[in-house]
């Protein structure tokens, strides 16, 4: 029975951790910056447990029941914290508030859960040994949390399934403490019919998980979702309504079909139709295969090479008949070689030369996507294109972000690259920014350019007018986007606070 507490120290250390991670996670998810949110949801979770511990030594009499309480306090709060912090980032003014008082409340419980162990265990043990046990049971689950919750629990369960699962941990550990020393407690009757009572509230919310997480979702967006997934790197949402589809990255809109043309004829053609019979292109990022869609309308490429992270996203891109017939059916292409690769490793340990490198990645709305636009990124970058080769680098809102803007433009001018800015107008974004980057000057108003027919959007008397910029789109920032400081994504995060579910 002893043995018993003690590996209750494990499930509570695990289930307090995945907490932790959650509420971690899911702010990222809906606020950006995963480097600043989880800074702070840690240290306003230690704090929280610090306070916790603190308070353990009022509680002096029925250490047992005060023990199993706690567990299902902690149980139907822990459990139902993603469902209800989603829920209330719709609905709530101050999220922020109600994020850190959830994680408060959850951290100061889990810090009365070891001090009242040991109080408990320590009648059964010598001191020396109950603290070597606690602490070992305690950092076993908190490494088998950590491990668990990027391979196993956002993949396969998600946010909201994965904290009413440890809600339902936490409930048993009461429910089994009941049981096995029913002897020792007071009112052991009442207290395992309130277990039950909690444990039974937790698991018909887990069977029922996928239509909460279906109805979280419908506040989120307006549109029917047709497809969603988390993956181990972001969570996917495609939704579809009038027969326009739209994808969506961690809340974030990335395209929609209605207008989707804008961007990657922009994207692509205004460099790519500068380089006379292009046989090599490289994309890194552009997953949805719409890039390669575009490069492919070029005869005379052999190969492009695409390196995005997200395995599962290329998938979904290669095979769901909706999307293959968008990207028209880009990704199958014996031309295109589909790598799922860090793209900042790849390039780094690159050795062949490209005659056009597209760069479509998400907004560096966090520190892992900021380094994908850093100064070190780009210096690796060059070594990809030769005297005549282009790159052509999504960059944003210059009109929402246009300091952001800048910081691009900066830090590739930095690694030696000449640049030329310019924009388009896409209605589900606004005005969009582009970055064309060079090793050697480039004369921008030529209109002789060698565009493919069948564009919808992109002409050659309309590209010179791309690279103008009206007042109000010039960004006065001088910095340079370093990988150590990372002032790209600060710039970023208070450009966009304003806005809501943009492009990222």
């Amino acid at each position: 029975m002893t043995y018993l507490l003690l590996f209750s120290v494990f499930v509570v250390a695990t289930c307090g951790l995945v907490y932790e991670l959650i509420t971690g996670a899911l702010a990222s998810y809906l606020l950006g910056d995963s480097v600043t949110q989880f800074s702070t949801i840690i240290g306003t979770y230690l704090f929280a447990m610090g306070v916790g511990s603190y308070f353990s030594k009022f509680f002096t009499r029925n250490l047992l029941n005060v023990f199993i309480e706690i567990e299902m306090i902690i149980g139907l709060i822990g459990g139902f914290s993603a469902a209800f912090l989603f829920l209330s980032y719709e609905y709530v003014v101050s999220f922020r508030f109600i994020l850190y008082s959830v994680i408060f409340i959850i951290g100061c419980f889990v810090g009365l859960e070891i001090p009242l162990l040991m109080r408990i265990l320590q009648d059964r043990f010598e001191f020396k040994d109950l603290v070597s046990k606690i602490f070992t049971y305690d950092y076993i689950g908190a490494l088998i949390a950590s491990i668990s919750f990027p391979l196993l629990l956002v993949p396969y369960l998600g946010l909201v399934r994965s904290s009413l699962l440890f809600g339902i941990f936490n409930v048993a550990v009461a429910l089994v403490t009941i049981i096995v020393f029913k002897s020792e407690i007071k009112s052991e009757g009442f207290l395992r019919f309130k277990a039950i009572a909690t444990l039974v509230l937790l698991v018909v919310a887990f069977g029922y998980s996928e239509k909460m997480v279906s109805f979280l979702e419908v506040q989120n967006y307006r549109e029917r979702i047709v497809f969603k997934k988390n993956t181990a790197y972001q969570k996917i949402i495609l939704t579809q309504n009038a027969g326009e589809m739209k994808l969506f990255l961690n809340g974030n809109l990335q395209f929609s079909s209605k207008d989707e043309y804008r961007y990657h004829e922009s994207l692509v053609h205004v460099g790519l139709s500068r380089i006379e019979k292009p046989k090599k292109v490289l994309i890194l990022g552009g997953g949805d295969g719409l890039a390669a869609r575009e490069v492919l309308k070029y005869p005379s490429v052999q190969k492009i090479l695409l390196v995005d992270l997200d395995g599962q996203m290329t998938q979904l891109f290669k095979t769901n008949p909706i999307l293959v017939d968008l990207n028209k059916n880009a990704l199958n292409d014996p031309k295109v070689e589909v790598l799922n690769e860090d793209a900042f490793v790849w390039v780094k340990n690159n050795k062949e030369f490209f005659d056009f490198v597209i760069v479509d990645f998400p907004d560096p709305s966090q520190f892992a996507l900021g380094k994908l636009y850093s100064k070190t990124f780009y210096s690796y970058l060059t070594s990809t294109i030769d005297a005549n080769g282009l790159i052509a680098v999504q960059s944003t809102s210059p009109y929402i972000a246009k300091n952001s803007f800048q910081i691009i433009v900066n830090t590739l001018n930095d690694v030696a690259l000449y640049t030329k800015p310019y924009h388009v107008y896409v209605p589900s974004f606004g005005e969009w920014g582009y970055v064309l980057a060079a090793k050697a000057p480039m004369d921008t108003a030529e209109t002789n350019l060698a565009l493919p027919a069948g564009l919808q959007f992109i002409s050659s008397e309309m590209v010179p007018y791309l690279f103008q910029f009206s007042k109000d789109l010039i960004g006065d920032s001088k910095d340079i986007n370093r990988l150590n400081n990372q002032i790209l994504v600060r710039t970023f995060e208070q450009e966009w606070e304003p806005f809501s579910h943009h492009e990222n």
